[in-house]
């Protein structure tokens, strides 16, 4: 009787166990692939949602901080013309000008909408006014401004316009 041990295996069996071997390894190798491809779709994924949350929780705080700067512009709109060069004046416009540079560097753009045609993507007419000369649908008074931020409108701007 022969011992299992000291027994010789056949070629044949040696070659299919070998092949069986790398079929198994090919599966497991393109398994692992396969795993660690979706592991890195789900981190990009995954990324891209908190910089959505983070980009919101960022705009509701810009929307919430817009009617101070609303305020500033309706008092600068009101400071008679022999106060404008007082330094107290003018230290505390540049308090609107650090929060709009602040705001621009998150994206927020203030919307230039005087003259230009009424654009119902960006702007929200409040009402329309007789004015000769001037061909319908121009923007003639902007009673609010409004914000976009990267590209897309935040608010719209509130206007007159022509009829």
């Amino acid at each position: 009787m022969e011992d299992k041990k000291t027994k010789k295996e056949n070629p044949e069996d040696l070659k299919k166990k070998l092949e069986e071997c790398q079929k198994q390894k090919e599966e497991y190798l393109a398994g692992w692939q396969r795993a660690r491809a979706d592991f890195l779709n789900y981190k990009k994924e995954e990324m891209e949602r908190i910089k959505k949350l983070v980009e919101y929780a960022s705009e509701e705080l810009i929307l919430k901080t817009l009617p101070i700067l609303d305020s500033f512009d309706i008092a600068e709109k009101k400071i008679p013309d022999d106060l404008k060069k007082n330094e107290n004046v003018k230290g505390i416009l540049q308090i609107k000008k650090q929060i709009l540079d602040s705001f621009k560097k998150q994206g927020v753009e203030v919307m230039e909408t005087l003259g230009d045609k009424f654009n119902p993507d960006f702007q929200e007419a409040v009402e329309e006014i007789e004015k000769e000369g001037t061909e319908p649908g121009i923007v003639l008074e902007e009673v609010q401004r409004g914000y976009t931020i990267s590209g897309r409108v935040l608010r719209p701007a509130k206007v007159k316009v022509s009829k």
